[in-house]
């Protein structure tokens, strides 16, 4: 016996925010194992993949390449079996067009998780797709069933599919295409959900929501380029990656303490400041974006405890294995672009709703003017520049400048205080 379910999104895997349909990794009248990938959603902070809660065959897809989904919408249907045969070809379903005549459909879940997924038995041997057949078909988001199959026993090889492709692209050269760029010589690459998202937060928090206003500091590193070399061994033994990134959350949240209006959202009617200290970081995606994990509760935190978040945190950025609860509840930001090579970038655009955020540039090695002994002395030391853009509305240079003398402070007397 078949049921037909509808494939719901489920609230929490949005964290209240919308979604966008990048990638179907099932098509109409493919298997699905329970707990396996059915389709692949974009936010503007994390990937997701959608998962079945049950086994059995994907019979229509409602939510197409490129729609915006929010919680509740029904992505697609599918017949499970109740006997837990997951090879039963469901009744009623065309296997030319993948739409099944529809019964009383049963309402389940959707979960994020992983997993592989089988594709559904035919007449012929078109159903057995070998690996990189499998992964052609997903990375160009084609539909087994438009594949003409010459394979043996009816099988779809991986020159059918190079065929198709190939077909597709010349289809597409055919129809004219008009650009407003005088060089032929260009290629258009189509913007991401996730770029799409953050060309719009980057623009509201700058020119709809806060007046920018950037204070630069001068910082010298010799004090934790020190103790970092005292123990960046040990730490590695424990797994966990000290970086200056971690001093920083560290130095961070004493200034804070310091100043605690940096750490607050503006409101109308008042100014909400946080008790507790919730750090983001912004972690670059290569050329895919950019995302802001959350190290949490860094006031109460030591220096190891801070590094070994972070280095779970960015660890999980990198490998793509964020999820929308690790990027929730930051009160403020640290963007270090100096790993990148940038001396100075101003202003860092504000991560909103949150009132500040710190920038840090490259450590470089500089001539330092200081008076030793009443005489001035030219020393080498490594500086770099450490700047801070605030929401106006919310704090004035009084308490800019005071976080930055704090935090400056904090850094270039690492150990001594």
């Amino acid at each position: 016996m078949q049921n037909t379910i509808n494939i719901v999104l489920q609230a929490e895997q949005l964290e209240g925010t919308e979604a966008t349909v990048s990638n179907w990794l099932v098509q109409p009248g493919e298997q699905v194992v329970k707990d396996s990938p059915i389709v692949e959603l974009e936010t503007d902070k994390v990937a997701i993949e959608v998962t079945a809660i049950a086994s059995g065959t994907l019979t229509k897809i409602l939510a197409g390449i490129g729609d915006k989904v929010v919680a509740g919408d029904i992505l697609a249907m599918m017949h499970n079996c109740s006997d837990g045969s997951a090879n039963e070809q469901p009744e009623g379903l065309n296997t030319e067009t993948g739409i099944a005549i529809e019964t009383e459909p049963s309402t389940v879940t959707a979960t994020a998780n992983s997993g592989l997924y089988a594709v559904s038995n035919d007449r012929s041997k078109r159903h057995l797709l070998g690996p990189a057949v499998k992964k052609l078909l997903s990375a160009h988001n084609i539909n087994a069933l438009d594949i003409t199959a010459t394979g043996s026993d009816g099988r779809i090889s991986k020159r059918d599919v190079q065929l198709h492709i190939g077909n597709l692209a010349k289809s597409a050269a055919a129809v004219p295409k008009i650009s407003t760029s005088t060089n032929s010589q260009s290629t258009f690459v189509p913007h991401t959900p996730m770029r799409t998202s953050i060309a719009s937060n980057m623009v509201n928090s700058l020119l709809k929501t806060s007046p920018h206003v950037t204070s630069v500091f001068e910082m010298d590193m010799s004090a934790i380029i020190a103790h970092r070399a005292e123990r960046k061994i040990g730490y590695l033994d424990a797994q966990v990656k000290l970086t200056f990134t971690a001093y920083f959350l560290a130095a961070s949240a004493i200034a804070i303490k310091a100043v605690p209006e940096i750490n607050s959202q503006f409101h109308p009617d008042g100014l909400e400041i946080f008790s507790q200290i919730n750090i983001g970081v912004g972690t670059a995606l290569a050329d895919s974006g950019l995302v802001v994990p959350v190290v949490s509760g860094v006031q109460d935190k030591s220096l190891f405890q801070i590094a070994a978040d972070l280095t779970e945190q960015t660890e999980r950025a990198r490998t793509r294995k964020l999820t929308a609860e690790d990027m929730r509840g930051g009160t403020f930001t640290i963007s270090n672009y100096g790993v990148s090579g940038s001396l100075l970038a101003t202003p860092i655009i504000i991560n909103q709703p949150q009132v500040a955020i710190l920038g840090v540039g490259k450590m470089q090695k500089r001539v330092v003017v200081e008076s030793i002994d009443n005489l001035d002395s030219m020393l080498i030391k490594p500086m770099c520049y450490v700047s801070l853009s605030i929401d106006h509305r919310a704090l004035d240079a009084h308490q800019t400048n005071k976080f930055l003398s704090a935090f400056v402070n904090q850094i270039e007397n690492w150990g001594k205080l």
